[in-house]
Protein backbone atom coordinates (compact mmCIF):
# COMPACT_ATOMS: atom_id res chain seq x y z
CA UNK A 1 0.00 0.00 0.00
CA UNK A 2 1.18 3.35 -0.92
CA UNK A 3 1.34 6.54 0.98
CA UNK A 4 -1.35 8.32 2.77
CA UNK A 5 -1.03 10.95 -0.56
CA UNK A 6 -1.26 7.98 -2.99
CA UNK A 7 -4.40 6.23 -1.20
CA UNK A 8 -5.85 9.68 -1.65
CA UNK A 9 -5.19 10.39 -4.71
CA UNK A 10 -7.07 6.51 -6.01
CA UNK A 11 -9.71 7.46 -3.23
CA UNK A 12 -10.27 10.80 -5.50
CA UNK A 13 -10.25 8.79 -8.77
CA UNK A 14 -12.41 6.38 -7.89
CA UNK A 15 -14.83 8.65 -6.34
CA UNK A 16 -14.72 11.68 -9.44
CA UNK A 17 -17.99 11.38 -9.79
CA UNK A 18 -19.24 11.43 -6.23
CA UNK A 19 -20.34 14.29 -4.03
CA UNK A 20 -17.52 14.12 -1.56
CA UNK A 21 -14.07 13.77 -1.73
CA UNK A 22 -13.21 10.15 -2.77
CA UNK A 23 -13.75 6.48 -1.83
CA UNK A 24 -11.67 4.17 0.01
CA UNK A 25 -11.42 0.63 0.23
CA UNK A 26 -11.09 -0.93 4.04
CA UNK A 27 -7.82 -1.01 3.60
CA UNK A 28 -6.82 1.69 2.72
CA UNK A 29 -9.15 3.18 5.38
CA UNK A 30 -7.41 1.67 7.85
CA UNK A 31 -3.96 2.64 6.50
CA UNK A 32 -5.48 6.00 7.11
CA UNK A 33 -7.20 5.76 10.11
CA UNK A 34 -3.50 4.64 11.50
CA UNK A 35 -1.22 7.12 9.32
CA UNK A 36 -2.41 10.29 9.37
CA UNK A 37 -2.70 12.36 12.44
CA UNK A 38 -6.42 14.19 12.72
CA UNK A 39 -8.06 10.96 10.81
CA UNK A 40 -11.78 10.46 11.62
CA UNK A 41 -13.79 7.11 10.82
CA UNK A 42 -17.32 7.46 11.37
CA UNK A 43 -19.23 4.71 11.70
CA UNK A 44 -23.18 5.33 11.00
CA UNK A 45 -24.58 2.03 11.97
CA UNK A 46 -27.10 1.54 13.92
CA UNK A 47 -26.19 1.35 18.10
CA UNK A 48 -28.03 -2.65 17.24
CA UNK A 49 -25.44 -3.28 14.61
CA UNK A 50 -23.00 -1.78 17.04
CA UNK A 51 -23.64 -3.81 19.64
CA UNK A 52 -24.58 -7.15 18.11
CA UNK A 53 -22.00 -7.43 15.08
CA UNK A 54 -19.29 -5.73 16.21
CA UNK A 55 -17.56 -2.06 16.24
CA UNK A 56 -14.03 -0.75 14.82
CA UNK A 57 -11.99 0.64 17.58
CA UNK A 58 -11.56 4.16 17.81
CA UNK A 59 -13.87 4.94 15.57
CA UNK A 60 -16.91 7.29 16.31
CA UNK A 61 -20.30 5.73 16.09
CA UNK A 62 -22.95 8.43 15.45
CA UNK A 63 -26.38 6.35 14.33
CA UNK A 64 -27.64 7.65 10.36
CA UNK A 65 -30.97 5.77 11.07
CA UNK A 66 -32.53 4.70 14.48
CA UNK A 67 -33.30 1.11 14.70
CA UNK A 68 -35.73 -1.18 14.70
CA UNK A 69 -37.97 1.54 13.09
CA UNK A 70 -34.96 3.04 10.90
CA UNK A 71 -36.02 6.62 10.39
CA UNK A 72 -33.37 8.97 9.94
CA UNK A 73 -31.29 10.67 13.16
CA UNK A 74 -32.67 14.23 13.03
CA UNK A 75 -29.41 14.56 15.27
CA UNK A 76 -26.81 13.28 12.96
CA UNK A 77 -25.45 16.71 11.55
CA UNK A 78 -25.62 18.02 15.10
CA UNK A 79 -23.51 15.27 16.85
CA UNK A 80 -21.00 14.99 14.42
CA UNK A 81 -20.03 18.93 14.64
CA UNK A 82 -20.15 18.07 18.16
CA UNK A 83 -17.59 14.80 17.62
CA UNK A 84 -15.36 15.51 14.53
CA UNK A 85 -13.72 18.95 13.64
CA UNK A 86 -14.86 20.28 9.88
CA UNK A 87 -11.30 20.50 9.00
CA UNK A 88 -10.58 16.80 9.69
CA UNK A 89 -10.61 13.78 7.26
CA UNK A 90 -13.65 12.42 7.60
CA UNK A 91 -14.12 8.48 6.53
CA UNK A 92 -17.40 7.34 6.64
CA UNK A 93 -18.41 3.72 7.18
CA UNK A 94 -21.91 1.52 7.32
CA UNK A 95 -22.83 -2.25 7.02
CA UNK A 96 -21.87 -1.73 3.22
CA UNK A 97 -21.29 1.65 2.08
CA UNK A 98 -24.86 2.74 1.40
CA UNK A 99 -25.88 4.79 4.05
CA UNK A 100 -22.19 6.54 4.46
CA UNK A 101 -22.34 7.47 1.00
CA UNK A 102 -25.46 9.57 2.27
CA UNK A 103 -23.42 10.52 5.60
CA UNK A 104 -20.48 12.33 3.47
CA UNK A 105 -22.92 13.59 1.14
CA UNK A 106 -24.60 15.60 3.48
CA UNK A 107 -21.25 16.07 5.41
CA UNK A 108 -19.71 17.94 2.97
CA UNK A 109 -23.04 20.00 2.70
CA UNK A 110 -22.73 21.28 6.28
CA UNK A 111 -19.11 22.14 5.58
CA UNK A 112 -16.88 19.71 5.98
CA UNK A 113 -14.15 19.68 3.40
CA UNK A 114 -12.55 16.37 3.49
CA UNK A 115 -15.19 13.43 3.40
CA UNK A 116 -14.76 10.16 2.20
CA UNK A 117 -16.88 6.95 2.06
CA UNK A 118 -15.73 3.28 2.94
CA UNK A 119 -16.55 1.33 0.33
CA UNK A 120 -17.65 -2.14 0.67
CA UNK A 121 -18.68 -1.43 4.35
CA UNK A 122 -18.14 -3.54 7.86
CA UNK A 123 -19.68 -6.24 6.65
CA UNK A 124 -19.44 -6.08 2.84
CA UNK A 125 -21.78 -7.34 0.07
CA UNK A 126 -23.76 -10.49 -0.27
CA UNK A 127 -23.17 -13.31 -1.70
CA UNK A 128 -24.83 -16.08 -3.74
CA UNK A 129 -26.87 -16.97 -0.73
CA UNK A 130 -27.51 -13.15 0.41
CA UNK A 131 -25.21 -13.54 3.33
CA UNK A 132 -22.60 -10.50 4.08
CA UNK A 133 -19.31 -10.98 5.28
CA UNK A 134 -18.16 -13.66 2.83
CA UNK A 135 -16.94 -12.04 -0.17
CA UNK A 136 -15.44 -8.26 0.99
CA UNK A 137 -16.07 -5.23 3.61
CA UNK A 138 -13.67 -4.33 6.67
CA UNK A 139 -14.43 -7.34 8.49
CA UNK A 140 -13.31 -10.06 5.42
CA UNK A 141 -10.34 -7.86 4.99
CA UNK A 142 -9.08 -8.97 8.77
CA UNK A 143 -8.98 -5.23 9.86
CA UNK A 144 -9.69 -4.60 14.14
CA UNK A 145 -12.83 -5.21 14.82
CA UNK A 146 -14.04 -6.10 18.47
CA UNK A 147 -17.59 -7.50 19.80
CA UNK A 148 -19.47 -7.16 22.80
Amino acid sequence: MGHISEILETARKRGKDLPYEGALLPIEAFRILTDAPGAKLVDVRTRAELDWVGRIPGSIGIEWMHYPVMQPNPHFLTQLIQQVDREALVMFICRSGHRSHNAAAIAVQAGYTECYNVLEGFEGDRDQHGQRGKINGWRHAGLPWEQG
